[in-house]
């Protein structure tokens, strides 16, 4: 009995690894498939603040985005990695990448830009950022750079870090925290840059 016990142990432990390691590559999958989407339309030219006061008003039309799409990639020089962003942050879209939470602002829009990502994947090594490192949002219409000046750590039930920015443009990152925690994580590492 004891013999049947430890064969069956053995065997459900091997098909749960199995079962993680499938997911694992089928959100990797996706996460290319979204980013060669990005590739194709995404702008390396830099927006500045001058591009976005002169009225040139093309640079911040998003009315044709859809939840589930991909919207522009999130590149971080320091880690050298570049990220699908994908619009929306179900468990949908955050398989695919980086999620763009729709109820805040995009670049150049002048308010909170929200965007949340898995700690064990497209936001691995997001621990090591610090002040003073860029952040590339690359859109269609252009390339907008910005600057982490903060981190914190809050609550994973903590709403508060959704908030108007207004007239400031914050970038604001959020993933799960800690970043070495096995299951559900009791709390959000977020990222903010100007």
């Amino acid at each position: 009995m004891r013999k049947l016990i430890s064969i069956l142990l053995i065997t459900v432990g091997a098909g749960l690894c199995l079962l993680a390691a499938w997911q694992f590559s089928v959100s990797y999958f996706q996460q290319d498939k979204m980013l060669e989407e990005a590739k194709a339309f995404v702008s390396d030219e830099i927006i500045s603040r001058d591009d976005l006061t002169a009225g040139n008003a093309e640079l911040l039309d998003y009315s044709d985005l859809k939840k589930g799409d991909s919207i522009g990639i999130l590149y971080i020089p320091r880690l050298d990695r570049e990220i699908p962003i994908i619009e929306g942050t179900h468990e949908d879209e955050l398989a695919k990448g980086v999620g763009h939470f729709s109820g805040t602002a995009l670049p150049g829009q002048n308010d909170q830009i929200l965007l949340s990502g898995h700690r064990d994947t497209v936001f691995r090594q997001f621990g090591e950022l610090e002040n003073g490192d860029e952040i590339h949002v690359k859109m269609k219409n252009g390339t907008f750079v910005y600057t982490i000046y903060d981190t914190d750590i809050v609550d994973a039930d903590d709403r508060t870090v959704i908030r108007s920015t207004a007239p400031d443009e914050i970038l604001t990152l959020s993933t799960c925290y800690p970043f070495s925690y096995i299951g559900s994580a009791p709390d959000r590492y977020i990222i903010y840059a100007k």
